[in-house]
């Protein structure tokens, strides 16, 4: 009777062991076949300069010696990031969009019209705890749609704007079927993220 009773302890204690020992496990044991793919952080590297570092998508392609030419006697050095192929491939993007950070070190007031060719006015935004003032433009050209966004960030020195120029060409123009509307959210998200990730250098 004696060795019966101490078996059933025995048993008892093994079972509860192993259902602690479940418990324990389960509670501190990723599980590993359910790790969402979709959080994946995308690669990314930096671009440094004397004056601002920014972080950047490692399939974009930089362009230190980029210069926008649009506006007439003027051309605004800075350095453009292309966005990859990939981007575009089978819709109507065009590979040459990209974002931007410019200067204009002799700009007495920093807005964001004195970006533009155009006769666009610049309006005062907050983004992300940035203050900046936003001009738009847009244009058309052979089927050709142009967009640009400028982020001059108020009170910078010397005077530093983000552009955003998105080239892409009318859906209506392709065979049905052939091409897909580029996604314009997911551009401008990228573009975004690098806009937020800049960082001015203070003036020694």
């Amino acid at each position: 009777m004696t060795k019966y009773i101490i078996g059933v302890i025995a048993l008892l204690v093994i079972i509860g062991g192993v259902w602690y020992w479940m418990q324990h496990s389960s509670s501190v044991a990723p599980d590993m076949g359910s790790t969402d793919q979709g959080t994946t952080m995308a690669a990314t590297s930096t671009y440094a300069t004397s004056t601002f570092s920014v972080v950047y998508p490692s399939d974009f392609t930089v362009d230190p010696n980029y210069q926008y030419t649009e506006v007439a006697n003027k051309p605004i050095p800075g350095v453009s990031f292309i966005i990859p192929g990939s981007m575009a491939t089978g819709t109507n993007l065009a590979s040459d969009s990209y974002v931007s950070i410019e200067s204009l070190p002799r700009a007495k007031i920093c807005t964001g019209d004195i970006y533009l060719p155009e006769n666009v006015k610049s309006k005062a935004v907050n983004d992300n705890g940035v203050d900046y003032s936003l001009a738009t433009s847009s244009g058309v050209a052979a089927g050709n749609l142009y967009e640009e966004d400028v982020y001059a960030i108020s009170g910078s020195k010397p005077c530093t704007a983000v552009r955003y120029y998105i080239h892409s060409s009318d859906i209506n123009n392709y065979p049905p079927g052939s091409v897909t509307p580029f996604d314009e959210s997911a551009l401008l998200s990228a573009f975004d993220s690098i806009r937020h990730s800049l960082t001015l250098t203070p003036a020694q």
